[in-house]
C-alpha cells in the first residue's frame, strides 16, 4: 500500500512505519492536593482524554526510575468539578 512521504518514519530499529491517527480531541490534566495545606498529597496525576466523538479514557500518570512514567488506565468516572485555583470548574469546562 502506497503512503505520503509525511506520514512515514523510521523506527530505532530501522524499520519502515506508517503513523496513523486513532483519535483527536481535548485533555484536561490534574493533581491531587490536601485541602488543608495546598500542598500535593501524592506524586500522581490524572489524565482524561475527551475524544471528538464524545466518549472518554483516564488515566493515572505515575513516575517511575528517571525522566519516565507510566499510564495506568483508570475507570472512566463522568463529570466532575475541579479547583482552577480561585474556584470550582466544571472537567472540560472551556478557557474561553
Amino acid at each position: 500500500m502506497e503512503y505520503p512521504d509525511e506520514v512515514v518514519t523510521e523506527s530505532r530499529k530501522g524499520k519502515r512505519e506508517v503513523r496513523r491517527l486513532v483519535d483527536r480531541g481535548v485533555f484536561v490534566r490534574y493533581e491531587y492536593i490536601d485541602p488543608a495545606t495546598g500542598e500535593r498529597i501524592e506524586n500522581k496525576v490524572k489524565l482524561v482524554l475527551k475524544k471528538d466523538r464524545g466518549s472518554a479514557e483516564e488515566y493515572f500518570i505515575l513516575p517511575v526510575k528517571g525522566d519516565r512514567f507510566l499510564l495506568l488506565k483508570a475507570e472512566e468516572r463522568g463529570e466532575r468539578k475541579l479547583w482552577d485555583g480561585e474556584k470550582a470548574v466544571d472537567l472540560f469546562e472551556s478557557n474561553k
